[in-house]
């Protein structure tokens, strides 16, 4: 597998400078820039809209890859691909017709991503993947950031990789939630090829480099 993707999470960066942290951990080695959209009703928590995005989409070249924990997310989808979402995931239970949805963000330019919550299975993928660029496993439950890593999750990447593998296309696995140093060669060594990291990277003990770097860990470091 190649080098795994780093999308450091801005729901942890310093919010009266997001423009600045955003700048920041692009130059700092991020392979894309996560972005949190909560509403309130779907999750437990309100942050950002596609006003937001728009004004950070000058700060970054890298993708913006926007996970919505909102429902429904359909009529949402135009607003955040013209703010410059290049990813876009939504919840399979986001809306009455999640195949629609994922068609409807395709057509729209951006890349389609399913999200699956802790209590979601694998096989919930099966019927859309032909329609995915990205799946999104949380490792926590939505809605906040600093959570402890849900163990179990392994086993569904693991899943999920093989799934992806049969289907012959370069689909990103990633897993967001209680990622550090200590769980990212985890995720990485069950077949994860991005990670979504908010804490680790901005509150992390070293620079924003050191701490992009530190999630990198080569897999066979991890005890199993």
């Amino acid at each position: 597998m190649s080098e795994v993707l780093i999308s450091p999470s801005i729901l942890s960066a310093d919010f009266a400078a997001l423009g600045q942290a955003v700048a920041d951990v692009d130059a700092a080695g991020a392979d894309m820039i996560h972005v949190d959209v909560m509403d309130g009703h779907y999750v437990p928590n309100i942050t950002i809209g596609p006003a937001v995005v728009k004004a950070l989409r000058p700060h970054s070249s890298k993708p913006f890859d926007v996970h919505l924990m909102i429902a429904p997310a359909d009529p949402f989808i135009d607003a955040f691909v013209e703010a410059g979402a290049d990813f876009l995931s939504i919840h399979p239970d986001a809306g009455p017709h999640v195949h629609r949805s994922l068609q409807a963000i395709r057509a729209r330019g951006a890349k389609p991503g399913l999200v699956l919550n802790p209590g979601t299975p694998a096989a919930t993928i099966e019927p859309v993947i032909d329609l995915l660029d990205l799946v999104l496993v949380m490792s926590v439950n939505p809605g906040f950031g600093g959570q402890s890593f849900i163990d179990s999750q392994l086993r569904k990447i693991e899943a999920l990789r093989k799934m992806i593998d049969q289907t012959g296309r370069d689909i990103v696995l990633e897993v967001d939630g209680g990622v550090n140093p200590q769980t990212a060669p985890l995720c990485i060594s069950a077949g994860a090829s991005a990670l979504v990291a908010g804490s680790a990277v901005f509150k992390g003990a070293g620079s924003l480099s050191e701490n992009i770097a530190a999630l990198r860990a080569d897999p066979i470091r991890a005890a199993v």
